[in-house]
């Protein structure tokens, strides 16, 4: 996030460091990422590590802890190197707990490499890349902890509840009012988007361990070009399309993965998933302007994605959702 959290206090973050070691001599906010807060410590010999903050209170402590477990393993015990995992604390831990309800942290390392963004457009060879990766990911046996992704629209009683009753105030900052009639401008969209998202829900396949966001914000270009997958949090079982439709383009691409793992996408399961994410994202922001907010950056980026995002579904809406050969 680049906001900082205002109401947590980074005076926890050096006592909790030293159970993975680390006496920090400086302690950096890092303003990257969308959801969870990063700072970068320095120990005295230049040393550096990569601490994340999550809120438990949007996905479960539980629930988060397994994720971390998953990808701990997958670079362990797999030996998947593409796969920027946590590091275990001296009692054995990935994640741990800050305060009693609210924010839990978790420490990698530090690595070297150029970031991309969430709408990077990759060319056709780093695509064939990526596919690489996934192929190699999805066909690792499951490590015990990793949790189950159902196909479901985790934030589907937010946005029935904005659906439910327009005249409903939302009162959460300076972008409420905004969202609330944008929502009621897309309703009848996102009723029809929501209907096909159920017409066609049947979980398909069977699920493979899936990294869950593979997007070009999420890779990390390390010197040499090698690629690293970051933002383990989405790790779990579900069929490879949840990974393949952010990141194949055309048939050449799903050929790829097909040669690579003897298994061919299915182009009707990559559309599904497609609107699903869309359908979190409109739900995410919905509940981020029914909160309390203010005009931030990480605020004016979310109004884009959600303008963008409305736009896009009512776009498939008339034009047929997006399907891949």
């Amino acid at each position: 996030m680049r906001d900082r959290p205002d109401d947590f206090d980074e005076g926890l973050l050096r006592p909790a460091l030293a159970a993975w070691g680390i006496e920090a001599a400086t302690l950096d906010y890092a303003p990257v990422g969308f959801g969870d807060f990063h700072w970068v410590a320095g120990g005295r010999g230049g040393r550096r590590w990569f601490v994340t903050v999550a809120d438990v209170r949007r996905r479960t402590f539980d629930g988060l802890w397994l994720a971390m477990e998953t990808a701990a393993t997958l670079r362990e015990e797999a030996g998947l190197g593409f796969v920027v995992a946590p590091l275990r604390a001296g009692d054995g831990t990935t994640l741990r707990r800050l305060d009693a309800r609210r924010y839990a942290m978790s420490v990698f390392p530090y690595e070297e490499g150029r970031a991309g963004d969430f709408g990077d457009e990759p060319l056709p060879a780093e695509r064939g890349l990526v596919i690489d990766l996934l192929a190699q990911l999805h066909r690792t046996p499951p490590p015990l902890p990793a949790p189950a992704r159902p196909l479901e629209l985790s934030g589907r009683a937010a946005l029935e509840l904005a659906l439910g009753d327009p005249s409903l105030p939302w009162l959460g900052g300076p972008y409420a009012r905004p969202a609330q009639e944008l929502i009621a401008e897309y309703a009848a969209v996102l009723r029809r988007r929501l209907a096909e998202f159920d017409r066609r829900a049947a979980e398909p396949g069977e699920p493979v361990v899936t990294h869950g966001e593979p997007h070009p914000g999420n890779l990390l270009r390390a010197p040499g070009e090698r690629l690293r997958l970051v933002d383990w949090d989405t790790v779990g079982m579900a069929p490879p399309e949840r990974d393949l439709w952010l990141v194949a383009r055309d048939a050449d691409d799903l050929a790829r993965y097909a040669d690579a793992t003897g298994r061919r996408p299915d182009g009707d399961t990559l559309a599904l998933y497609r609107l699903r994410w869309a359908l979190d994202d409109v739900a995410e922001f919905v509940e981020w302007f029914r909160s309390p907010h203010a005009r931030t950056p990480d605020a004016e980026q979310s109004w884009a994605a959600l303008t963008g995002t409305l736009k896009q579904l009512a776009d498939d809406d008339v034009a047929g959702e997006p399907r891949l050969p």
